[in-house]
C-alpha cells in the first residue's frame, strides 16, 4: 500500500500535465492531419529551440521568462514563414517549406550552441523536456497559456476548420494561417520545454490519427483521441515508474502500440466489410 501511495504521489503532477497536453494537442493534431503538414510541430519546436539557444548565448538563463520570450519570438517568425509559404497553385508543397525551416533552424541552433556556455544538461532539457519533474507552478502557467489559445480557437473555430478543409489561398487566408500557426507555436513553445520534441509530436499526431481512422465528425474524433491520449499517457507513466525507464520514450512506445492496434482493427473491419458486401 505504501508503494502504491508513493507511486500515485510521484505520478500525480506528470499525469495532470499529460491530461493538459492531450487536450490541446489532439485538437491541433486534427487540424495538422487535415492540412497535411505533419511535421510542422517538429519545425516550430526546432525554431523555438533556436530562439532559446540565441537567448542562452546572450547570457539569459534557459529557464527564465526572457528566454521563453526569445523562443516565442522566433516561433512567431516561423509561423509567418509557414503562412506565407503556402502557394495557391501548390507549386512548392508546404511540407517542403516546413522541411527547409526545420533543417536551417537545426543547423543554426547547433552553430549557436557551439559558441554557447550553456551546460550539456541544460541543452538536453530544452530538447527532451522534464515531464517527470514538472511542478504545480509550471502546470498553472501552462493551463493559462493553453486556455488563451483554446479561447481563440473556440471563437474562430468555424474559420480555422474551413481553412483546414479547403486549403484556400489569398491574402485573407494567409492572415488566418498566420493566426493558426502563431497559436500553434505558442503551444509548442510551452509543450516542448515540458515534454520534449518527440513526445509533443506523438501527442499531436498519434491520438488524432487513430481517431480519424474510424470517425468523421470532429467532436467524435476529439473524444476518441482524448481517450486514447489519456490511456497511452497513463500506461506509459506506470511502465516508466515500474521499470525505472525514461518517461517520454515510454509514453511514445505505448502510443506506437496503440496506433498499431488501431490500424489492425481498422484493417480487420474493412476486410470484414469487403467480404460482406
Amino acid at each position: 500500500m505504501d508503494n502504491l501511495h508513493e507511486l500515485v504521489t510521484i505520478l500525480a503532477l506528470p499525469m495532470l500535465a499529460c491530461v493538459i497536453l492531450t487536450g490541446i494537442h489532439c485538437y491541433l493534431g486534427i487540424h495538422v492531419l487535415m492540412r497535411k503538414v505533419i511535421f510542422v510541430d517538429l519545425a516550430l519546436a526546432q525554431v523555438a529551440a533556436l530562439g532559446a539557444a540565441v537567448g542562452a548565448i546572450a547570457g539569459i538563463g534557459v529557464d527564465s521568462l526572457s528566454n521563453y520570450g526569445f523562443a516565442l519570438i522566433f516561433t512567431l517568425v516561423g509561423a509567418a514563414l509557414f503562412a506565407l509559404g503556402k502557394f495557391k497553385d501548390n507549386r512548392i508543397p508546404q511540407e517542403a517549406v516546413i522541411g527547409i525551416v526545420y533543417a536551417v533552424s537545426s543547423a543554426i541552433a547547433l552553430l549557436v550552441l557551439a559558441k554557447s556556455a550553456v551546460e550539456r544538461d541544460e541543452i538536453e532539457s530544452m530538447l527532451t523536456g522534464r515531464l517527470l519533474f514538472v511542478d504545480a507552478h509550471e502546470i498553472i502557467k501552462t493551463v493559462i497559456i493553453y486556455s488563451a489559445v483554446a479561447l481563440v480557437h473556440i471563437v474562430f473555430a468555424k474559420g480555422f476548420f474551413a481553412l483546414s478543409r479547403d486549403h484556400a489561398g489569398g491574402i485573407a487566408s494567409k492572415a488566418w494561417d498566420f493566426v493558426f500557426y502563431a497559436t500553434f507555436g505558442v503551444v509548442v513553445t510551452s509543450s516542448v520545454k515540458m515534454a520534449g520534441v518527440l513526445l509533443v509530436f506523438s501527442y499531436l499526431i498519434v491520438p488524432a490519427a487513430c481517431a480519424m481512422l474510424f470517425l468523421r465528425k470532429v467532436w467524435s474524433r476529439l473524444l476518441l483521441g482524448w481517450g486514447l491520449g489519456l490511456l497511452g499517457s497513463l500506461l506509459g507513466l506506470i511502465i516508466s515508474a515500474w521499470w525505472d525507464l525514461p518517461v517520454g520514450p515510454s509514453i511514445v512506445g505505448i502510443f506506437g502500440l496503440l496506433f498499431l492496434l488501431c490500424t489492425l482493427i481498422f484493417a480487420g473491419v474493412m476486410r470484414t466489410h469487403s467480404i460482406n458486401s
